[in-house]
């Protein structure tokens, strides 16, 4: 990867900078994720163990992202997006940035090892090498599936989570990691829609830009059909149970409301209301994986406060 960083001279990179590089948004949500797998999980975990295992899985997501900002500098400066994250804006060299997730890859790793099982710092090593290597270096670029194959790097997090709990991988972990590939494409399908331009001036193959917008909006629903039954399922398994079912079917309905309203839309009517729409359901979408990971940390809420008065 050639250094394609427009890194001003007289520019001394703050704390911020570097920071920015780690995608904290994404961190966010990877924590949260991983954290409610070791949350629900049936073995306890140590506070500690806990505390610095998900430190590791929070410092790797970050390394996964300064690794994916070291390759895609190229792109991101085309786009509007994402022209001022550090790299591009000339913040911070591309070589800052690739040490950087280099660096922090192996201290993570390293240490989830150390503290907690072989299984929890393999699955990790394996996400990000399969957000770094697999989406960002190959996918991406090559096909309009990059989303769908990709979104397995966001959904590894509780399913490490319950690895550092139990140290296996079981039904109940799949699920969660299937819910959340399940639901990445239509997710980031809804804002490609209205961030199309984007995408197409980088030449990215977003499914927008090859397949065009109608194809993308029956891919939209054809996927939020295909998350239900998986959002349903986990809730019949032993982290499940009725409040998760019914926090499952009020989502569930809401965003396949959604992904039909989008479907049955032409673009004129949508470039007509600056697509109300698909912002909406793409808001929807994030509501959608909070809410039923809250679910679960209440059914676990529960479990624990009905075992404790046993």
């Amino acid at each position: 990867m050639t250094d394609t960083s427009l890194h001003n001279a007289g520019y001394e990179a703050g704390m911020g900078d570097y920071f920015a590089l780690l995608k904290p948004r994404v961190m966010s949500l990877v924590v949260f994720t991983a954290l409610v797998g070791l949350l629900v999980a049936p073995t306890p975990v140590h506070p500690f163990i806990g505390f610095v295992a998900i430190l590791c899985i929070a410092v790797g997501a970050g390394a996964s992202g300064a690794l994916n900002m070291w390759w895609d500098a190229d792109i991101d400066v085309k786009m509007r997006r994402t022209a001022n994250r550090p790299i591009p804006a000339g913040r911070v060299t591309a070589g800052e940035a690739l040490g950087l997730g280099v660096g922090l890859s192996g201290f993570a790793v390293v240490l989830l090892l150390l503290t907690s099982n072989l299984l929890a710092a393999g699955l990790l090593a394996f996400t990000i090498f399969f957000y770094a290597v697999i989406y960002s270096m190959w996918l991406k670029r090559a096909t309009p599936q990059n989303i769908v194959i990709g979104g397995a790097a966001g959904a590894f997090p509780p399913m490490i989570g319950w690895a550092v709990a139990t140290g296996s991988i079981s039904l109940e972990s799949i699920l969660m990691f299937a819910l959340i590939f399940m639901w990445t494409p239509p997710h980031f399908w809804a804002l490609a829609l209205f961030v199309k331009s984007d995408y197409g001036d980088a030449g990215v193959p977003m499914l927008t830009e090859t397949h065009g917008r109608d194809v993308t909006r029956k891919h939209i629903l054809v996927y939020t059909l295909l998350l239900v039954p998986v959002a349903l399922g986990l809730g019949l398994t032993s982290i499940g149970g009725p409040i998760y079912l019914l926090v499952a079917a009020v989502m569930n309905i809401w965003f396949l409301k959604g992904a039909y309203d989008i479907w049955r839309r032409n673009d004129a009517a949508a470039t007509a209301d600056n697509y109300q729409v698909e912002k909406q359901v793409f808001k929807v979408s994030l509501y959608y994986l909070f809410a039923h990971f809250v679910a679960l940390l209440i059914e676990a809420a529960f479990r624990i406060s009905n075992a404790g008065g046993l």
